[in-house]
C-alpha cells in the first residue's frame, strides 16, 4: 500500500473519528462515506473486520505503511512487556511523530515533509528519515538555517506540552526525555485488537 494522500475527511468519516485533527466535514456528516449516506443498512462487522479496522486506523493516524507497521509489531513482540503498549510506544518514538508532538509541524504529514527536506537534526546531525526511532535522551532541533521558516514559527505558536518531551523555544530544540506510557498517549487506539489480529 502506498502512503495515502487522498481526502482526509473521507478517512476520518470511515472511522467516525477525527484522526487527523479537528474536521468540520466530519462534524457535519459523522457517518461513513457512501452514496446512501446515513440511511444505508450496514451489516454487523465480524471480529476480524473490527481488528483490521483498528490496525488501519493506527496506520492512517501515524502515516505508516503496511510493511513498516508489521516490522514495528515484530520489534514490539520481541521485547518484554505488553506488546500492544510497546507497539504504540514505538509509533510515538518515530522522528516524524516527535517533530509533530513538539509542535514544530502542525500535522504528522507536515512533520514528515520537514524531516525529508533536512530541516531537522538529531543530536546535532541532520536526519532525513521520518521512520528513525528515537531513544531516551535524544535531542531534536530545527536546523539553524530553517529556524526562520514561517510554517515552523506559526506551528510553534500553537504547540501542546507532553510529559515525555522537553522543549527550549529559544534554541528551537527539544529532548525526547523517555518513552511515553500508554496513559500518556492521547490517541484513541485499541492496541489489543491489533495484537489479536497479528496473533492469528
Amino acid at each position: 500500500m502506498a502512503r495515502y494522500i487522498g481526502p482526509k475527511t473521507k478517512i476520518a468519516r470511515k472511522f467516525r473519528e477525527a484522526i487527523y485533527g479537528p474536521d468540520k466535514g466530519l462534524e457535519k456528516r459523522n457517518y461513513p462515506p457512501g452514496q446512501h449516506g446515513p440511511n444505508k443498512r450496514r451489516a454487523k462487522q465480524s471480529e476480524y473486520a473490527i481488528q483490521l479496522a483498528e490496525k488501519q486506523k493506527a496506520k492512517y493516524t501515524y502515516g505508516i505503511l503496511e510493511k513498516q507497521f508489521e516490522n514495528l509489531y515484530k520489534k514490539a513482540s520481541a521485547r518484554p512487556g505488553v506488546t500492544g503498549e510497546i507497539l504504540l510506544t514505538l509509533c510515538e518514538s518515530r522522528l516524524d511523530n516527535v517533530v509533530y508532538r513538539l509542535g514544530i509541524a502542525p500535522t504528522r504529514s507536515g512533520a514528515r515533509q520537514l524531516v525529508g527536506h533536512s530541516h531537522i537534526t538529531v543530536n546535532g546531525h541532520v536526519v532525513n528519515i521520518a521512520s528513525y526511532l528515537l531513544r531516551a535522551g535524544d535531542r531534536i532541533a530545527v536546523r539553524e538555517k530553517s529556524k526562520s521558516l514561517q510554517s515552523i514559527v506559526m506551528s510553534l505558536s500553537n504547540r501542546q506540552k507532553f510529559d515525555w518531551l522537553d522543549w527550549n523555544d529559544a534554541e528551537k530544540a527539544g529532548v525526547y526525555i523517555k518513552h511515553p506510557e500508554r496513559v500518556q498517549i492521547p490517541e484513541n487506539i485499541r492496541e489489543q485488537l491489533i495484537v489479536e489480529l497479528y496473533s492469528k
